[in-house]
């Protein structure tokens, strides 16, 4: 790990764990840099020695987007820790001062010596917070790439879930015949009800009103009574015929180079996995890092493109997320620790729509932390489970603590940092009445915990 007070602001990042064959995640040594890597870089010799500047460096080339392959550039972990002093340093440096108050709180009511963590505290409070992305890495070789897997023309197979989204399928499958490369396949995985087959029989009209559209979309419809979001993309993935499987959702639109460049990218840094980016037009704001190339810590299984091989390794999607949230995190997690290799990748884009209507809308809740019903519980059990089981209790109880307070307010207002403020101050004033779902959920995930998964492969 770069520094371990990163768990307490973000207690389920990738990067906490160690992937195979790596005894740090990507940490890059700044010796190895290229000049022109290390302009982007600041080497801060606030630290208390030099081995916790490089660390810091690493920490920086992570999210500059600086991406490295050969495990020589991979370092080992560092001997020496950061002092209490250096953690502090390093979260005022990165991260609004509230988290360092938050931090201090946390560890004096977890019985780390009082003294110690003031006297910390006190001595960083005027460490100036610095922007990570004010500079960032680009790589201006992409654009004139000339990709040999993109020139070998690879079969892709695109697997679509869908349920009760008809209005927006038809959208999507638009943009998929306007795509300018043609080699793919579609299979969508329909459990709508009722099932309206009208829509995959006029398509073909649909086409044939524009001459720039590939007039022979290659399209296979599964029809699935059951209305399970797992069990569909593991249908689509035993069905599929190509090597490479791009999965996409049902309520977004993207560009017409949208195939080209997820292949491109999987090709240019030589990875098993393109994360495409999803900007959602309600919710949480566009994140910062989406603008640039950078190692992702995320999937996204509404716009991804995965070696189909991969699968014989990590096995299918877990079923128990059905209904619930987090089993993109969790695939994810199990590609990661097997030590593949998955770039964010800005030129794969997509348009989130967010429908209210269909998908794990219907299912489920507007995402992981926010049921339906009051008293419902909270966070939905998955989350627990996922967090449990990768990053244990402890941390489990860390996210509860950061993402719980704010969920009380309506999904639509995530970018509105004051009312999400506003959420965790009636959320401690109304505590009482969340403790009982709160229970719920946890006891919910202990029982998904002891339950055997069966995770098949292909």
């Amino acid at each position: 790990m770069f520094f371990s007070f990163i768990r307490y602001i973000s207690p389920a990042w990738y990067f906490i764990l160690y992937p195979k064959d790596a005894k740090t995640p990507y940490v890059i040594d700044f010796e190895t840099l290229t000049d022109e890597e290390k302009k982007i870089i600041v080497f801060d010799k606030n630290y208390s020695n030099n081995s916790i500047s490089k660390l810091d460096a690493g920490y920086q080339a992570l999210q500059k987007g600086i991406i490295k392959i050969d495990k020589k550039y991979v370092l080992a972990s560092s001997d020496v820790l950061p002092s209490l002093i250096d953690e502090y340093y390093f979260i005022r440096k990165y991260y609004k001062s509230f988290w360092a108050i938050y931090i201090l709180i946390i560890r004096m009511a977890t019985f780390h010596n009082p003294i110690k963590e003031l006297a910390a505290f006190i001595k960083t409070r005027n460490t100036k917070k610095v922007n990570v992305y004010q500079t960032t890495y680009h790589y201006p070789a992409y654009e004139k790439f000339n990709s040999p897997l993109l020139a070998a023309n690879p079969f892709i197979t695109i697997i679509i879930p869908t349920l009760n989204r008809y209005t927006y399928l038809k959208d999507v499958l638009m943009d998929l015949a306007a795509q300018d490369y043609k080699h793919f396949e579609v299979i969508i995985i329909d459990q709508s009800d009722p099932f309206d087959e009208s829509l995959y029989l006029n398509l073909n009209l649909n086409l044939n009103l524009n001459l720039n559209l590939n007039l022979n979309l290659n399209l296979q419809i599964i029809r699935q009574k059951e209305k399970a979001l797992w069990l569909a993309r593991n249908t689509g993935i035993k069905m599929a015929k190509g090597d490479y499987l791009l999965f996409y959702d049902d309520d977004s639109r993207v560009d017409s180079d949208w195939i080209t460049q997820h292949i491109k990218a999987l090709d240019f840094f030589n990875v098993d996995i393109s994360s495409g980016v999803s900007l959602s037009v309600v919710g949480a704001k566009v994140p910062e890092n989406y603008s640039f190339f950078r190692w992702s810590d995320q999937i996204d299984t509404g716009n991804f493109l995965i070696k189909k091989e991969v699968f014989k390794t990590t096995g299918l999607f877990d079923r128990q997320f059905e209904g619930q949230r987090m089993g993109d995190a969790e695939f994810g997690m199990r590609c990661y620790l097997n030590g593949f290799t998955n770039v964010s990748n800005p030129l794969a884009k997509r348009v989130h729509l967010k429908v209210s209507e269909g998908g794990l809308r219907q299912m489920g809740s507007w995402d992981a932390f926010r049921p339906k019903k009051i008293l419902s519980p909270r966070p939905i059990p998955s989350v627990n489970y996922y967090v449990r089981k990768y990053f244990g209790t402890e941390n489990a109880i860390l996210n509860l603590l950061i993402s719980v307070p704010s969920s009380i307010m309506p999904y639509r207002f995530k970018r509105n940092r004051k009312l999400m403020l506003l959420g965790s101050l009636i959320f401690l004033l109304l505590s009482p009445m969340f403790i009982f779902p709160l229970i719920k959920s946890w006891k919910k995930s202990t029982l998904m915990l002891n339950k055997i998964t069966e995770i098949n492969f292909i």
